[in-house]
């Protein structure tokens, strides 16, 4: 030991004490075991408990006095640093796959690391490899797990064991750690919350991007009148994409406000979207529909949120809204002529307060955005709990994150309809 001290370049010695940054003792640690014949891992030091393992810039003070073995710090430290768990990543351009030597994610200061159980799979994660995240990026938007651990700066209340569901942005070009497909992730801890007892794993891990994009899209940007103080007067909106995993939140959240709700879908999915408390249904193909839509509601339609966001669908709401104009919400950037209809679209990854970019075009951070989102989980939350919200209806397929590459090939061939695709990660082969 006193050898390798003298002969270290980064190690200093001060009244019997090492004091040394954590990189510098993992990057010295590698080369102690070499000269010394010491390889594979061995368990953490009992005295090391208490330590945090989290902080870059955290400092070691190690002496002959101390009572922590100095040969198990760095093969205690080294091992967890060369950590390595299953996930789905982007593996070359459009392309993704399943490898088994991705690092454990880092815990960021105002995140949780959080052992995934299972996760849930939404159109974005295919369109993200397809046109969007470079290789080695990690794929997933929509999980639920168990925290591991919680960063220093989360001001919501979050412990180890806690089982936790949320959204994280998938795909992220910016943050390539971020995502939902493996073993272990990180997630914006402000912005997640916690599994109501009365739900599994599998039905949480269907909320993630569905709560966050009903808050955003009906509440914030069509500024609708929150389930906390419903209005009364039963005022008309159009979801279009009922059926959709974000479409049957909204219906069940708009009911809760106190709106009468119209959606469309496909006829097979009728019945589940008047389960959910939709008030009135149109086939979305129905060629009279949008016609049909303005005279139920005697030309005094005024929101439209558009949870399928395509040409298509914003020529239906724009034939639907009143003669005297409205507003209209989607979650991609598309249009309606008229200039009496406020046309607009958000992103649900705005939501998490941090700059990113979707494909070519930077996104700043938009704190405001963070802001509103955490006073609207905090109310989403309450709603699922008391049982006042159902989940979209999970369809938990087999093989784990294996499973998920089928999935995503299910979703871009458009085979999945008014269920959502979750797979159990424990299953992986």
């Amino acid at each position: 030991m006193e050898d390798f001290v003298k002969t270290s370049p980064y190690l200093s010695t001060e009244k019997n004490l090492i004091v040394e940054p954590r990189r510098r003792v993992e990057t010295e640690s590698v080369q102690y075991l070499t000269r010394f014949g010491r390889s594979g891992t061995r368990p953490r030091h009992d005295s090391l408990s208490s330590w945090s393992i989290c902080n870059d810039h955290s400092t070691y003070l190690i002496g002959p006095s101390s009572p922590i073995d100095f040969p198990n710090i760095y093969i205690s430290h080294t091992s967890r640093t060369m950590s390595f768990m299953k996930a789905v990543i982007v593996t070359e351009p459009k392309t993704e796959g399943l490898v088994t030597d991705r690092p454990v994610p880092k815990l960021r200061d105002d995140y949780l690391l959080i052992k995934t159980v299972s996760v849930g799979l939404n159109p974005t994660d295919w369109k993200h490899i397809a046109f969007l995240s470079p290789p080695g990026v990690l794929v997933g938007c929509d999980y639920a797990g168990v925290v591991e651990a919680v960063g220093k700066d989360v001001k919501k209340q979050f412990a180890k064991g806690d089982r936790v569901c949320g959204f994280v942005h998938g795909g992220n070009a910016v943050q390539p750690e971020d995502g939902t497909f493996a073993e272990y992730i990180v997630a914006k801890g402000d912005v997640q919350w916690k599994i109501p007892e009365h739900m599994s794993f599998q039905e949480a891990a269907t909320l993630g991007v569905g709560i966050s994009t009903v808050g955003q899209g009906l509440y914030q940007s069509l500024k609708l009148a929150l389930p906390t103080e419903p209005t009364k007067d039963a005022t008309p909106v159009l979801i279009y994409g009922g059926s959709t995993a974000t479409g049957t939140l909204a219906i069940q959240f708009a009911k809760l406000s106190g709106y009468k709700v119209f959606t469309t879908c496909s006829p097979r999915n009728f019945d589940l979207v008047r389960s959910l408390g939709a008030d009135e249904v149109y086939d979305y193909k129905d060629a009279q529909a949008p016609a049909q839509i303005r005279k139920a509601t005697d030309n005094k339609l005024k929101y439209v949120f558009d949870c399928i966001s395509l040409e298509s669908s914003a020529a239906f709401a724009d034939n639907a809204l009143s003669t005297e104009g409205g507003e209209y919400s989607a979650l991609l950037n598309v249009k309606i002529a008229r200039e009496n209809v406020n046309d607009r679209f958000t992103l649900a990854y705005t939501t998490i307060g941090e700059a990113f970019n979707f494909g070519n075009i930077p996104f700043p951070a938009k704190p405001e955005d963070k802001a509103f989102a955490e006073k609207w989980i905090a109310i989403a939350e309450v709603l699922l709990a008391d049982k006042k919200v159902k989940v979209h209806p999970p369809r938990v397929g087999q093989n784990g994150l294996k499973g998920v590459i089928e999935g995503l090939k299910l979703l871009k061939e458009d085979k999945v309809s008014g269920e959502k695709l979750v797979y159990n990660i424990s299953e992986t082969p």
